[in-house]
């Protein structure tokens, strides 16, 4: 049950981006179980998300589910609007909403439609809601953007997503110094191989089996793993990280 005037985090608002399944679903609900209100984005479907709203609150939070297409700026500050109609303020944002390309082609194999997708997503999305942010987040708030540990491993056909993501990794740093003076902090989480359907699916269970095995501690990550580092970085315990990437990848890079 969550008790949400006892739990650290209790009275704090956060958005999570692309929260209906998969590791933001998982950051969504850790977030929620620390007391958090939480207003869970999706970009498509909405069944998933009001579900995951749905068991929130019958568990005794605050969520409610709101589609915003993260690559259209007139969306995400519709997003922010409703979060604080809903709830008063915003605290945290955590930009989870990310696509990686289909088949995962090689660079020269990478069609525009492709390419033009993802830096839409990955890049423009995270830098439209960077900068309601910027104007929104409550002092003392939290901003968590997603990078990749694909970035180190340098593995052939994520070339187009790393790019993606090293351009995350290097509007954190900056923007944590820009933020000077609001006492906001933005850090990013790079996850290695991680047990979701988006990670899974195509693959085969060789594959898999091998992937799992890469890492020291042998075995893939979990959506909790992930919402825990998370969950770390948004807490008073995180306060003095800022502008890092923080690579939760069981050690394989």
């Amino acid at each position: 049950m969550n008790t949400a005037n006892t739990t650290p985090q209790a009275g704090k608002v956060a958005i999570v981006t692309g929260a209906s399944r998969g590791i933001g679903a998982a950051i969504a609900q850790r977030l929620a179980n620390d007391g958090m209100a939480v207003v869970i984005n999706y970009a498509s479907s909405s069944r998933e998300a009001d579900a995951l709203a749905a068991r929130i609150v019958a568990q005794g939070g605050k969520a409610i589910a709101v589609r915003a297409d993260v690559a259209d700026q007139l969306a995400v500050a519709d997003m922010f609007d409703t979060a604080e109609a809903a709830f008063g303020k915003v605290d945290v944002l955590v930009n989870n909403a990310g696509v990686m390309p289909a088949g995962l082609p090689a660079l020269a194999d990478t069609d525009d439609a492709a390419f033009d997708s993802i830096f839409n997503i990955n890049v423009k999305g995270s830098f439209n809601t960077m900068r309601q942010a910027a104007k929104r987040l409550q002092s003392g708030g939290r901003i968590v953007n997603f990078s990749t540990s694909v970035s180190g491993l340098a593995l052939p056909g994520y070339s187009v997503y790393a790019a993606s993501k090293s351009a995350i990794e290097t509007m954190t740093n900056i923007f944590a110094k820009e933020l000077r003076g609001k006492q906001i902090t933005v850090n990013a989480i790079a996850p290695g191989p991680t047990a979701t359907a988006l990670f899974l699916t195509g693959k085969t269970d060789e594959v898999i089996q091998r992937m799992s095995k890469a890492a020291p501690l042998e075995r893939l990550g979990t959506p909790e793993d992930i919402a825990a580092a998370v969950a770390f970085l948004v807490s008073a315990d995180g306060g003095w990280i800022n502008g890092q990437t923080l690579r939760a990848n069981g050690g394989i890079v």
